[in-house]
């Protein structure tokens, strides 16, 4: 018989509760806070089960989506998914010419921008700035180039590269539409103000990229702006 009431008296109670509630009948764990006595109540088996589960399930689950094949990551899903949404978005534009001409009609084209500021901000922003302003490459916001004279250089510079390296080429990481959306939108950039402290010049001052107007008074042909061309893909006469 022990010499400690109060264990009696706790035990007791911790029994009553139990038989009141339809608890099991578990010991106290002795801790006690403002009143209210914890129950030692262990987890039940199969909480501990999948528990363990979990831990176990984590190493094929890691290797799986980490040193399996290509295009099970998160990272990777996202990539496809984008790929494919550009597709979708060039079917409408149809297979582009890298000429003058085609960067001119789209250097003020907001949908053809819009692509080409998502692959920009993808693939060149980490090295011109995000707003174009420049970091390890040239500001693209002044008038002042390294390696280009004229508005088509710019699909020259991005498929082929310049520097000896330090400006990658792009041919064989980026089609030939999304060469020339992204050129149309570093193009695009020229005269804007980037936040921040931009780049001071590089190279020389070169003139300013020619409109649709002054190519078509040279060719002495009409052009015709993405506008016109949805008209008359819809089969309307002006």
């Amino acid at each position: 018989m022990t010499n400690n009431p109060s264990k009696n008296v706790q035990m007791s109670y911790s029994e009553v509760v139990a038989d009141e509630v339809g608890m099991p009948n578990d010991e106290l764990t002795g801790h006690e806070y403002d009143g209210i006595q914890e129950f030692d109540n262990p987890l039940p088996g199969w909480w501990k089960w999948m528990f363990v589960g979990s831990i176990l399930f984590a190493f094929p689950y890691f290797a799986y989506y980490h040193f399996g094949a290509t295009g099970r990551t998160v990272e990777d899903g996202w990539a496809m998914a984008n790929a494919a949404n550009s597709r979708l978005q060039f079917a409408a534009f149809g297979d582009l010419r890298p000429d003058e001409q085609t960067l001119v009609k789209y250097l003020n084209d907001s949908g053809g921008l819009a692509i080409g500021k998502s692959i920009y901000k993808m693939n060149c922003a980490t090295c011109h700035g995000v707003e174009g302003g420049g970091i390890v490459g040239p500001n693209l916001t002044d008038d002042y180039y390294k390696n280009i004279n004229k508005i088509e250089d710019f699909m020259r510079v991005i498929t082929n590269g310049a520097a000896a390296g330090a400006m990658p080429a792009w041919q064989n990481r980026l089609d030939q539409n999304e060469r020339i959306f992204v050129a149309c939108y570093a193009a695009s950039l020229r005269g804007s103000q980037p936040a921040g402290s931009p780049k001071g010049p590089e190279g020389k001052a070169i003139e300013p990229w020619p409109t649709l107007v002054q190519l078509q008074e040279e060719s002495g042909t009409e052009t015709a702006t993405p506008e016109t061309e949805g008209e008359a893909s819809s089969g309307e006469t002006p």
